[in-house]
């Protein structure tokens, strides 16, 4: 066997492995960490199958934030797990739920190994296009030009999930601090790393940005990583998430979703459509709306990661996280 096979063999058997390993653990941080793992070698696939943009989400956003919130999810669960486990379902539910999963795997492997050779595709027409935007990266030209809209749609819809998990919030607290105040040792290796790495995490999250409109990477890349990093920093108790009543934390929410669609109205005027850029244009005023929806989504994704207030705003700086 050559050694490049081995290459791409290897990543393909231990994303099945942790496949079944998160599936069957019983333990739900074990499951978890199974989880994340999984989404780290669904990354390294990506990059062999020279999906680069797609690595970057997936380490972002699938094994990233995604992650972070399974693992706040499995903290809470800690309390109820020892009764969870002694209620074993009955041996016909389980193989009700084996031969569902199975059949479901089967209709994805056949619709997956039935798609033509070559897949259809758009690529070709996105590189004869893509002079115009002034962009080189082809992806950014799909979200930015192409497919605006969706685009702008996707930021909407992430405000409107924040607003669902403010939403979650007793009367009593709504418009208080979301999460727990985490009181971690100041000394411990978490508040270490809390100090040390988001420094890093965001210029490189800047520079995945910053590079975005020609190359690999783009604004929901560098977003993800700046928005972990504000977590690592409140899960290490270094700092306090600000009171979603604070009208500087919401104009930022809504700062680049209204400059997308205020540029989306000039287009109208400008150019003859809604989100369609003047001609010897297009480049700038894409570079203004990831500039403005940047922070907006990095604000976003974040304060969804917190989850809803769970305290009043003049909340004691040393209550501690349950």
């Amino acid at each position: 066997m050559a050694m490049i096979e081995v290459f791409h063999l290897v990543p393909a058997l231990l994303i099945g492995a942790l496949a079944v390993y998160t599936t069957v653990a019983r333990d739900t941080f074990a499951a978890t960490v199974g989880f994340i793992a999984y989404g780290l070698m669904l990354t390294v696939a990506w990059v062999q199958l020279h999906g680069v943009d797609v690595a970057l989400t997936e380490s972002a956003i699938g094994g990233g934030l995604t992650g972070l919130l399974l693992v706040r999810a499995s903290a809470k669960l800690r309390a109820t797990e020892a009764a969870a486990r002694a209620e074993r379902p009955r041996a016909s539910t389980r193989l009700a739920a084996a031969i569902l999963a199975a059949a479901v795997s089967a209709g994805l492997a056949i619709a997956v190994l039935s798609l033509p050779d070559p897949a259809p595709t758009l690529a070709p027409e996105v590189l004869a296009n893509i002079g115009p935007t002034g962009v080189g990266n082809p992806i950014t030209a799909v979200l930015m030009a192409f497919r605006a809209t969706d685009t702008l749609l996707e930021a909407i819809v992430l405000l409107l999930a924040l607003v669902g998990v403010w939403s979650l919030a007793p009367d009593r607290v709504w418009g208080g601090r979301p999460g727990p105040r985490y009181n971690a040792d100041p000394d411990g290796i978490l508040a270490f790393i809390a100090r040390v790495l988001p420094p890093i995490g965001i210029i490189v999250g800047i520079y995945i940005f910053w590079v975005g409109a020609d190359d690999p990477g783009g604004k929901f890349q560098g977003a993800t990583i700046v928005a972990a990093m504000w977590l690592l920093v409140l899960m290490a108790g270094l700092t306090d998430a600000p009171p979603i009543s604070r009208r500087l934390l919401r104009a930022g929410l809504v700062a680049g979703p209204v400059a997308f669609i205020a540029i989306g109205f000039a287009g109208v005027a400008t150019a003859g459509a809604f989100l369609a850029y003047p001609e010897g244009w297009s480049k700038p005023l894409i570079l203004v709306v990831e500039f403005a929806l940047m922070p907006s989504l990095a604000l976003t994704l974040g304060l969804i990661m917190a989850g809803a207030p769970e305290r009043a705003e003049a909340a004691s700086p040393r209550e501690a996280a349950p």
